[in-house]
């Protein structure tokens, strides 16, 4: 139990639904869905176009989603990938005889939004709202107005010139040129008449007619492949959910497209150490020297599986962790493994466990803060860059290709026993989620941590040739990981945030955290 003399976050204890988001409106607006008799999906879905509004540099109607859905009862999670694909005239010759780079603020690095689309499918399957009903909130968030949380601000202001190159992105999103401070009412209507028009007409309202021709007439004007057919032909798949088992845990994780399988792989190489016994040198010595493994091996390997075969079954085999513990040298840093320059990018994620069990982890993004920085200028979608993680390298598996999917870094968790949830959870914060995942579970599995403890704890990260790290370690822990050859670096912003909600297997009582890096906050009932 933490010491209550000191400033701190207390984990909430929920009797019947538990919800945590890192928006206090979005909270607020899940638990009042459960409330009212929703489900876990009615309730993420509410919250995540809340958060839409009110986190604009995080996500909004012009990113993507993915989802682990656990309806009581089952077995193993269903996974959705809710990610746009690329136009269908997106070949990679194209852009190498023209000498283009997919640059962040691009039109080439906007693909189709898929949000829109997952949130509809996940209703029409496990909800039992109307997604007319469940936009209310959000409509009057972007309508009537809200107030600029602080970390919201924070990130609103590194993004002020982004926002000024953009003449649509300017009028919606900055007050006389500058971002708005906290406390800041800020509206937003012509994103309010998108979301009514979503309301009315389903994602028909969003993929055809006015919002496409909107966000397509913008992308062509700036140099785009898009068409209409391309948005016209959106679709959320449903596809089989990865997984590993870590100390008597079953940790489940989407497939590539996105990154989660990198997670597992760490796991797997960590369940061969007392990750509880380890000192903190050698635990985040040990965490560096993993992670350098699974990312290399992500960035060469994942990629959207329709079209590139990613090996999954051997990445996850006895063989391949064998071989990456053989490679850890636990007195000596390996050398880097170096990334190409995309900083850590902005998400959210929340999860919800509703009064009957069923759980959802569910995560949205723009990629970078404030997406792609283009908005389209009569409907007020702010358009992401997830295609800026795409290379133009013909022969590599996440090469730009007609209607494709890049490697994503935005995922969702979620963790079984004995064929029973135990928890949602996710870790944001762009290339760092997947590690994020792992120091989360560790923290909580191998340490002995309640679920406010393991998100509050410093976290590090070994990133494009050194090792970051956040205050809070010991005094020292820099120096230490000199001698053994890291190059250790101050983080210059908070790693990431995350959410998580477990259940206790004996009572059912819900357990929820929260991050403090972020403005939000976990509730119960």
């Amino acid at each position: 139990m933490r010491d209550f003399a000191k400033p701190g976050r207390s984990p909430v204890h929920a009797a019947n639904g538990a919800v945590a988001t890192s928006h206090p409106l979005a909270s607020l607006v899940a638990i009042e869905t459960l409330r009212a008799g929703g489900n876990a999906v009615d309730a993420a879905i509410a919250a995540v176009a809340v958060q839409g509004v009110v986190e604009p540099a995080m996500t909004g109607l012009g990113g993507d989603c993915f989802a682990l859905y656990a309806p009581k009862g089952a077995r193993a999670p269903v996974a959705l990938n809710g990610s746009g694909r690329s136009p269908a005239a997106a070949h990679d010759a194209w852009y190498l005889e023209r000498g283009l780079a997919i640059g962040p603020t691009s039109p080439h690095a906007v693909t189709v939004p898929g949000a829109v689309a997952a949130w509809a499918k996940l209703l029409a399957d496990h909800g039992t709202r109307s997604l007319a009903e469940l936009l209310r909130p959000a409509i009057a968030c972007a309508e009537d107005g809200y107030a600029v949380q602080p970390r919201v601000a924070l990130d609103w202001a590194r993004n002020r010139d982004k926002l000024r190159a953009d003449p649509g992105s300017a009028a919606a999103y900055l007050v006389d040129g500058e971002a708005p401070r906290v406390g800041t009412r800020m509206r937003h209507p012509k994103l309010a008449a998108t979301l009514r028009r979503i309301a009315e007409h389903g994602p028909a309202g969003f993929y055809d007619g006015p919002v496409a021709e909107d966000m397509v007439g913008r992308l062509r004007a700036l140099g785009g492949l898009h068409t209409l057919a391309d948005f016209a032909n959106a679709a959320p798949e449903y596809v089989t959910p990865i997984t590993t088992r870590y100390r008597g845990y079953d940790v489940y994780e989407c497939p590539p497209s996105g990154q989660g399988l990198a997670a597992l792989m760490m796991l797997n190489v960590l369940s061969h150490y007392d990750v509880g016994a380890l000192s903190e040198l050698d635990r985040v010595h040990l965490f560096a020297e993993a992670c350098k493994q699974a990312y290399h091996h992500r960035d060469a390997l994942f990629a959207d599986p329709v079209v590139a075969a990613v090996p999954v079954e051997h990445l996850l085999s006895e063989a391949w962790r064998a071989s990456a513990r053989g490679a850890i040298d636990m007195g000596r840093a390996r050398d880097p493994v170096l990334w190409p320059e995309v900083r850590h990018t902005d998400t959210v994620y929340l999860c919800v466990v509703d009064r009957d069990g069923n759980a959802i982890s569910l995560i949205n993004s723009i990629f970078q803060g404030f997406g792609s920085g283009i908005t389209a200028p009569e409907s007020g979608v702010l358009l992401h860059n997830r295609g800026f993680s795409f290379r133009v390298e013909p022969g590599h598996p996440n090469t730009i290709g007609p209607g494709k999917r890049p490697m994503h870094t935005i995922i969702p968790g979620m963790l079984m026993r004995d064929g029973a949830v135990v928890a949602p959870f996710g870790v944001m914060g762009g290339h760092y989620q997947a590690m994020g995942h792992v120091e989360l579970l560790t923290g909580l599995i191998d340490r002995g941590l309640d679920v406010q403890e393991a998100l509050d704890a410093p976290r590090s990260f070994a990133y494009g040739g050194g090792v970051e790290l956040e205050g809070g370690f010991s005094p020292g822990l820099a120096e230490a990981l000199a001698a053994r050859g890291h190059v250790t670096i101050p983080a210059p912003l908070p790693i990431g945030g995350g959410q998580i909600i477990w259940i206790d297997p004996i009572t059912g009582l819900r357990a929820a955290g929260s991050d403090p890096r972020k403005d939000g906050c976990a509730l119960g009932y």
